[in-house]
């Protein structure tokens, strides 16, 4: 946790930019009955019932310090899948010298995954370029691309959705709309409020 809270607290720096990743599934679902349509004083009222048209996957990468944000939607959450999108940061971000990639551990996020996916000289290449960060087990608040995820959905995905290309349609306006407000996560969470406010996770050392 310290050592994430010690990623956050770096000043800007466009040469070695911090951030943070994350993913997270969208089920879709198409309407049974079309809905009554909204009027003065009610709102849109839709059906209980529904049909499941399957899932996609979300990935979000933000830049807190920058606000940026880059979303790509995928049918699948497979390790090619996040290989592909670390490749997508690395190729936004061509003329930095180091990106700090903060994420969470699901067992898709490592190293290995590159090598699965790309020949090995182009995913040693692509590895060179980031310094992974990982979020502690039943930490994952501690990514604020977590935050973004919940923005995205309260702004954006939270109705019901049957197609996967409506959504990247939706996602990508979405992304651009933020990415042109400029709109940047103000992070308060440090390591001292975490020694206190999370004292009941630190060892007791005995005298």
């Amino acid at each position: 946790m310290e050592m994430v809270l010690d990623v956050y607290k770096r000043p800007f720096d466009p040469l070695n930019p911090v951030i943070c990743m994350d993913e997270s599934p969208k089920q879709l679902i198409a309407e049974t009955r079309n809905p009554i349509p909204a009027s003065p004083g009610q709102l849109t009222k839709h059906d209980y019932e529904y049909r499941r048209c399957g899932m996609c996957n979300v990935f979000i990468a933000c830049e807190p310090l920058s606000g940026k944000r880059m979303v790509k939607i995928t049918e699948r959450k497979t390790k090619r899948d996040w290989a592909f999108f670390v490749e997508d940061i690395a190729n936004q971000n061509k003329d930095v010298k180091k990106i700090t990639l903060v994420m969470d551990n699901l067992n898709t996020h490592v190293p290995g995954s590159l090598y699965e996916t790309f020949q090995p000289d182009k995913a040693k290449a692509i590895l060179d370029r980031f310094e992974f960060v990982y979020t502690p087990k039943h930490g994952s608040w501690l990514n604020m691309a977590e935050i973004e995820l919940n923005v995205l959905t309260g702004q954006c995905l939270n109705r019901r959705i049957d197609d996967i290309e409506i959504v990247r349609k939706e996602v990508t306006a979405w992304a651009k709309f933020r990415n042109n407000k400029n709109a940047k996560v103000n992070w308060q969470f440090t390591t001292e409020n975490a020694r206190i406010k999370l004292s009941r996770l630190y060892p007791t050392l005995e005298s």
